[in-house]
């Protein structure tokens, strides 16, 4: 058993009230952690800690570059410790190592990426239109920003918010999810190592109207970057409207697959199977819509089915392990009541529908990879997310059909295409109403890429280099080399 402690202030504490609350794995049903239970006396002091870090001349006054070479020196040590930082998302979320591990891998290129970001915010003069006057920009943090994740990505999503605006030079309150909070604790620790200042990066743990709550409305905070549900980002953003914070939004999808009959279908069945099953379908953009040219449908349906069940299912340490478990019994429950709702609406399941009940799943909270045909788009399995490896099959006739059936929908944060016609590569990822588009691959991402999504799917984007821009406010600055001051009644 692992007892954490929250990270404030750069020191290790426990939460105010003495509280505590335990966090399980989701394979085997065991807890393996306590973590303190944040309230709003912890939201307020880890406020106050960050305020105080952004005001003090150790932080405020560093040079860009420093705070350049302290981010990267954070992106070493993360690569030091995969392992260890993999296998703890592994305990806390259920999520395959072989994941875990090629991400965690990945997250010092962030570091490394906007740490040499950090000495490059450059202002501009001005070719200002009035006489004997210099005038500039310069670009300046925001402030205290607060950091929310969600649980199925912990670190990851982590990152995509305190790189940039670390590099920005703002301070931090990190709030996990309360289901995968370990990963973040881990993290405080490198920080820590780093040499980041007191008071620039803190954790606190709990739940959300305990304490994530009194961070979105206290009044010190400048911006919050959220990536969860549609509900929790709605709820945010009309907290941020009433005190005019910054945000920047990540939520929901309902990501499509769309196959034309000239694509390479074997290349096709990989991409869809990927874009759904791949993290249990627990990610945002999860591709669970699926949309085949009537041409090719039933032969398209076959080769899916065919591959989609030979996903191994079990234990998500093992390396031969494709499928593991869902996070959270609220979560679980959820996807076999769209399983239970889309039954009712009269699709028709091909595969799966139901939870595991295999000797490799344990005690694990397991549901079958499960496809839907006989779907179409007014099924509430068709419109609504649902955060599992659940696919339901949508046939269309031609362009245009997929395009309308495509934008028919509250969402808009991901789209696949599947052609070898560049023609129609070019018109459909002009067209779909979506952040992110692929061709001929699905579910990519890159610290260098922006990502974000249209309509209900969210607020801004995170990563690519105007994330940074994100962090940061700009102002500008007139300078009058004037011998003699004009009169003042006249505006010049």
């Amino acid at each position: 058993m692992t007892n954490y402690k929250m990270y404030v202030g750069g020191e290790w504490i426990d939460a105010a009230a003495g509280e505590t609350f335990e966090t399980k794995n989701p394979y085997t049903g065991e807890t393996w952690a306590t973590l303190p239970r944040g309230r709003a006396a912890d939201a307020e002091r880890a406020v106050a800690a960050a305020k105080a870090a952004f005001n003090s001349p150790e932080w405020s006054k560093m040079k860009p570059s420093v705070r350049g070479q302290l981010l990267r020196r954070l992106g070493d040590l993360i690569a030091e410790n995969v392992e260890h930082l993999a296998a703890t998302e592994v305990a806390d979320n259920g999520k395959l190592l072989a994941e875990m591990r090629g991400q965690v891998r990945y997250l010092p290129q962030y570091f490394y990426y906007f740490g040499g970001l950090a000495d490059k915010i450059e202002g501009g003069v001005l070719p200002i239109d009035k006489a004997d006057t210099f005038t500039f920009t310069r670009y300046e943090p925001l402030g205290v920003c607060v950091a929310i994740t969600a649980w199925n990505s912990p670190l990851l999503l982590a990152v995509n918010k305190l790189a940039p605006g670390l590099a920005a030079g703002n301070t931090f309150v990190l709030k996990p999810s309360e289901f995968t909070s370990a990963s973040a604790l881990e993290l405080a620790k490198l920080v820590e190592k780093a040499g980041f200042p007191a008071g620039v990066v803190n954790v606190v743990t709990g739940f959300g109207l305990e304490v994530g709550e009194p961070l979105v409305t206290h009044p010190d905070v400048e911006k919050i970057a959220f990536t969860g549900s549609e509900y929790g980002g709605q709820k945010i953003y009309e907290s941020a409207a009433k005190n005019f914070k910054k945000v920047t939004l990540e939520l929901g999808g309902k990501s499509p697959n769309i196959v034309f009959d000239d694509a390479n279908l074997d290349n096709a069945v990989k991409g869809v199977v990927g874009g759904i099953m791949a993290a249990t379908g627990q990610t945002c953009v999860a591709g669970s819509r699926l949309l085949v040219q009537e041409s090719i449908h039933d032969e398209f349906v076959e080769k899916l089915l065919a591959f989609a069940r030979t996903a191994k299912m079990g234990d998500p340490m093992l390396p031969t392990t494709q499928v593991g478990p869902v996070t959270t019994p609220a979560q679980y429950q959820k996807i076999l009541d769209y399983i239970a709702i889309a039954k009712d609406e009269g699709a028709v399941c091909r595969l799966g529908g139901n939870p595991s009940t295999k000797p490799e799943c344990g005690n694990g909270l397991f549901v079958e990879p499960t496809i839907f045909t006989g779907v179409n788009n007014q099924m509430r399995i068709a419109r609504e997310e649902v955060f599992g490896p659940v696919l339901c099959v949508i046939p269309f006739k031609d362009e245009e059909d997929a395009i309308a059936i495509v934008n028919d929908t509250p969402y808009g944060l991901a789209a696949g295409v599947w052609t070898q016609d560049m023609r129609r590569s070019l018109v459909m990822s002009e067209r779909l109403q979506a952040g992110m588009v692929w061709v001929n691959m699905y579910r990519a991402v890159s610290y260098m890429a922006p990502f974000g999504g249209f309509k209900r799917s969210g607020v801004g984007h995170e990563n690519g280099q105007n994330a940074i821009y994100s962090y940061l406010q700009t102002k500008s600055v007139w300078i009058s080399t004037a011998l003699e001051t004009p009169d003042p009644f006249v505006l010049g």
